[in-house]
């Protein structure tokens, strides 16, 4: 379970020879229980990423409390790590390693005796229908197959709790299909699941929960249905232009 309460991240740019701040996400709170895939929505820029970095320890929230599975984010990093599988939006797989190594290498740096990482690593790659990659190095793969050595290597120790930002970037329709498939199988086993995006068809299409994010703060929180009660649209769409304080009529 992941629990949010008021956190904020600010960063320091410099423009030419004055410095300003940029107030990523500002008092963010929600909830993520096991059993339940739920979606931080947003446009680019409007605080998802910085919210899964600072839960996934990349950064440390400057206020506010975050609590994965029963750890403080900021003092048990190392116990939440153990918890966590996370996948960036960016990938950042090793090129010169093939997928099957870069997989391996992950189940080891988590604690997997070498038969137990190959066994699991094997499960993983027939699971995500990797079997053609296996045994190639990373370097020249598409967007959508470092995709699928991502996710494999965030779910090669079995954690509790995922973390997915923008999962289906660069996924095709067949690849999406077997990756929700794989989140709802998750999610149905007990697995706690967060992922952003800012695709609403993907969000209507999985989420049991979604909490719309914009400007760094939490617009709304709700089902998809209470989202589009509370707005009074049935497009996902244009609850989420209501929520955010747009405009739904369309540009002449």
């Amino acid at each position: 379970m992941i629990e949010v309460k008021n956190i904020s991240k600010s960063f320091t740019t410099k423009k030419t020879e004055k410095k300003s701040k940029v107030h990523a996400v500002r008092g963010v709170s929600f909830e993520a229980p096991d059993g339940r895939i739920t979606g931080l929505l947003g446009a680019n820029g409007a605080g998802k990423s910085t919210t899964l970095r600072i839960l996934a320890t990349l950064i440390k929230a400057d206020e506010g409390v975050a609590v994965i599975d029963g750890y403080d984010v900021k003092n048990n990093s190392l116990e939440v790590r153990g918890q966590i599988g996370f996948l960036p939006h960016n990938s950042g797989v090793y090129p010169r390693l093939t997928a099957f190594e870069n997989i391996r290498y992950y189940a080891e740096i988590a604690g997997l005796k070498k038969q137990a990482a190959n066994t699991r690593v094997n499960e993983l790659i027939e699971l995500l229908d990797m079997q053609d990659i296996a045994d190639r190095r990373t370097e020249g793969f598409s967007q959508g197959q470092k995709t699928k050595v991502a996710l494999a290597r965030a779910l090669v120790h079995n954690p509790r709790t995922l973390m997915l930002d923008e999962p289906t970037n660069g996924l095709d329709v067949m690849a999406t299909r077997n990756l929700r498939a794989i989140i709802r199988r998750l999610r149905d086993e007990g697995h706690c699941i967060l992922f952003s995006s800012h695709v609403m068809q993907e969000v209507a299409a999985l989420c049991d929960y979604v909490a719309i994010i914009n400007e760094g703060k939490i617009a709304i929180s709700d089902s998809v249905a209470g989202i589009r009660q509370v707005t009074g649209q049935n497009d996902l769409e244009d609850a989420f232009v209501v929520a955010v304080g747009g405009s739904i009529e369309e540009p002449a």
